[in-house]
């Protein structure tokens, strides 16, 4: 481990950009729950254990039109939940890292949470490529377009996760809202916040005149997206990848069996001392 936290060290050193990328692993050492298999997800939603409903089955657009007090009180519940997490150290970490390159560094992450913003990174270098719940979208398609979610406080029972009324309303045809957030078997998506970030990201990486250093975190196989890009762009530079339980990389670079915040320090520490 120490050959490698010094090989991604020298790399991060020398690199142009730095690109970060985050799956659901990113936020555990924030305290959000790791929602890993059904056990992990059940462990943090007994209500759902008892139903016998898995997270797929939750995150699923056919609730908000069939129980719309059901489907906020999974979604309003994460979302006061987002909203009250601090970010670890680890994202501090990254964006000290990236004022080293030339030209600062990229998000791209799958979550949904809303933490890199939180943690100080500019929302014009942030990619959420499966939306966030910071924003809202209208279940009728009205075209009233993405808005946010500032204006809604979630109220939702505990024992039950039932969301309480009022629940978000279109401001054009108060319909009900719902998160901008891609779910699973999810046809109605707005993409076009999503993809104006995509537009920038490419502008940013174009206009890359030198080696990029991706630093993966938390990052798994179950949802491919974010691994795929990182494999993806590693012949642009660097792909350094922290993953607990699946840090392996292709030939050349650089995988960390550990977690995001503890590695994180090692690297910057290996930094300073080079």
């Amino acid at each position: 481990m120490n050959d490698s936290i010094t090989r991604a060290a020298e790399a991060i050193a020398s690199a142009a950009g730095l690109l970060v990328t985050a799956g659901a692993g990113m936020g555990v050492d924030s305290g959000l729950p790791d929602f890993r298999g059904n056990e992990g997800f059940w462990r943090a939603y007994p209500p759902y254990a008892k139903l016998g409903l898995s997270f797929a089955e939750l995150a699923n657009p056919r609730w908000f039109a069939r129980d719309p007090a059901f489907a906020w009180g999974f979604y309003g519940h994460r979302l006061a939940l987002y909203r009250e997490t601090v970010p670890h150290e680890g994202f501090a970490i990254l964006q000290r890292l990236a004022a080293r390159t030339p030209r600062g560094a990229f998000v791209f992450t799958s979550n949904v949470d809303g933490q890199f913003q939180r943690a100080g990174f500019s929302p014009e270098r942030i990619v959420e490529c499966h939306g966030a719940l910071d924003h809202l979208q209208c279940t009728h398609g009205c075209g009233v377009g993405i808005v946010t979610a500032d204006g809604y406080v979630p109220d939702v029972d505990e024992a039950t996760f039932r969301a309480r009324e009022p629940l978000p309303r279109c401001p054009r045809c108060k319909a009900l809202m719902r998160p901008n957030v891609l779910m699973f078997g999810d046809g109605e998506w707005e993409s076009d916040r999503s993809d104006a970030q995509e537009q920038r990201f490419a502008a940013w990486l174009g206009a890359l005149d030198g080696p990029l250093v991706i630093v993966e975190c938390g990052a798994g196989t179950a949802v491919p997206t974010v691994r795929r890009l990182g494999d993806g762009l590693a012949r642009r530079g660097t792909l350094v990848r922290i993953n607990v339980r699946e840090p392996e990389v292709p030939a050349g670079h650089i995988g960390i069996a550990g977690g995001a915040r503890e590695t994180l320090a090692a690297i910057e520490a290996a930094v300073a001392a080079s």
